[in-house]
């Protein structure tokens, strides 16, 4: 019985959700509601992706190198010591933020840790490193660290073997979203520098004792994260250089081989689905709760850690189903003349193309938190004016108030989520390039390519249609 009133209450939610009604939004809640008839929008963007595949089979075979070209800028390379001197302030200013966190205001938008780490280095500074050029390089809190310790460690105790990849940070990466999406409070001031104090700790004893390098290159997530999301940028540095190209350019590179990279990238769109899913009436009706009474994220914490790890196990196994189908439809029995006749290892299937899903993980990560950019962002500049809080004035802000009276408007609201809607189709198709060059390389010709793809292909169309639909659906919590 109680089951049924909860289907009713969410049935009649989701048909008032169509009418044209002001929209409601909560700054670090996530809870949002787009009240806009989405439906055609979600059409044409899922047909723009389709006729996108089907383009690439008329054209003639072009390498990513060619699909994506990039030219040389010339030598803008800045000095070593001047990013080794960013990278220490950096960390100066974390370990400000971090006292903050405990010494400072309770409100979390008020609270300059809150603020810098959830708003402005989680939220919009991937961002800037996967559409702008390398901010990791100069922001890294680790990197003056990391000359000085490998000098001194040239051969560290206990030394991280090369086989055994990134999956140390696959596993950091599934904490971190665990804490991101489960824990009661995570942008309680002092609860988030307990944590960011502790990964201090334990991330200048990682590179003490295993080496800097391989520390940050295989354990640190947030290095891992920064380093695959640049690989997207348009500038880039080559060596002295710097070169300027299309979105994605730098994958004609190739993939890296690094153990657990594929998992570790599906992980970042599987686990920024789910953040939109999470916050979902259809979600929070799975587990049995009330979106018009929600207890609280105490209450959910077990059902919400079941379901991340339940939709990343779905997700790396639907793609590598995907893959291995493709491949299983183009492949024949070996002969003495061609290499090419048999079927792909999926090891090296998954190596090929998981790097092509980045786009797909940058364009979520920007679709789902860009409405609460727009509302977080205010409460950083407030708190850029007035750093310590003795009154300053230092943006000219006094008197300034944070408003959140575009979602209450119809036409703000279409430009947003068409925005949002435009993010998610371009990440999409720059992924269907992406996994077509890399198919005609890795078969030997576009027929083959095109065959091998056709499930991919199909994964990428319905991913577009889902993740429209989850910028659209009812949101909770």
């Amino acid at each position: 019985m109680a089951r049924g009133r909860r289907l009713v209450a969410t049935a009649m939610i989701c048909a008032v959700s169509l009418l044209p009604l002001p929209a409601a939004a909560h700054a670090t809640g996530q809870s949002f509601i787009a009240l806009l008839p989405t439906g055609p929008y979600m059409a044409v963007g899922v047909i723009i992706v389709a006729l996108s595949i089907m383009l690439l089979w008329f054209l003639p075979h072009r390498s990513v190198a060619r699909l994506l070209p990039s030219r040389d800028l010339g030598r803008i390379a800045a000095p070593p010591w001047l990013r080794s001197l960013s990278s220490c302030l950096f960390f100066l200013l974390l370990c400000w933020l971090l006292s903050r966190g405990f010494s400072g205001t309770r409100d979390p938008l008020e609270n300059p840790l809150v603020l810098g780490f959830w708003v402005v280095f989680w939220m919009a500074s991937p961002m800037v490193q996967g559409f702008v050029f390398d901010l990791w390089g100069w922001m890294s809190p680790w990197r003056w660290l990391a000359g000085p310790l490998a000098a001194v460690t040239a051969r560290p105790p206990l030394a991280l073997p090369h086989r055994l990849g990134v999956w140390p940070a696959v596993l950091l990466l599934l904490m971190f979203s665990m804490f991101t999406l489960a824990d009661p409070a995570p942008d309680d001031p002092a609860r988030l520098a307990a944590v960011g104090v502790t990964y201090i700790v334990v991330t200048i004893a990682g590179m003490v004792l295993c080496g800097p390098g391989r520390w940050l290159r295989q354990v640190e997530i947030f290095s891992v994260v920064m380093a695959h999301f640049g690989r997207l940028a348009p500038l880039a540095r080559r060596g002295r250089r710097v070169r300027v190209g299309w979105p994605g350019w730098q994958l004609a590179h190739g993939a890296r081989a690094c153990r657990g990279i594929p998992v570790f990238i599906l992980m970042l769109l599987g686990t920024g689905s789910f953040d939109g899913f999470n916050e979902t009436f259809v979600w929070l009706d799975m587990i049995g709760v009330n979106p018009l009474a929600f207890p609280g994220r105490s209450a959910v914490v077990m059902p919400v850690i079941a379901g991340l790890i339940a939709a990343n196990l779905i997700l790396v196994g639907l793609f590598t189903a995907m893959l291995h189908a493709g491949d299983r439809a183009v492949a024949a029995p070996r002969d003495q003349t061609s290499e090419r006749t048999g079927s792909l290892r999926t090891g090296y299937l998954l190596s090929v193309f998981a790097p092509t899903i980045l786009p797909l993980a940058l364009a979520y990560h920007t679709a789902h938190y860009f409405p609460s950019l727009l509302v977080d962002g205010q409460y950083v500049l407030v708190a850029l004016n007035d750093p310590l809080g003795q009154g300053a004035n230092l943006l000219g802000l006094d008197g300034f108030h944070v408003t959140t009276g575009f979602f209450k408007h119809r036409e703000s609201m279409r430009v947003i989520w068409l925005s949002q809607a435009a993010i998610i189709v371009f990440g999409h198709v720059l992924a269907v390039i992406l996994a077509h060059a890399n198919a005609v390389q890795a078969y030997g010709g576009i027929r083959r390519a095109f065959t091998a793809g056709m499930p991919l292909a199909l994964f990428m169309i319905l991913y577009t249609w889902l993740g429209l639909w989850l910028l659209a659906a009812p949101k909770g919590g």
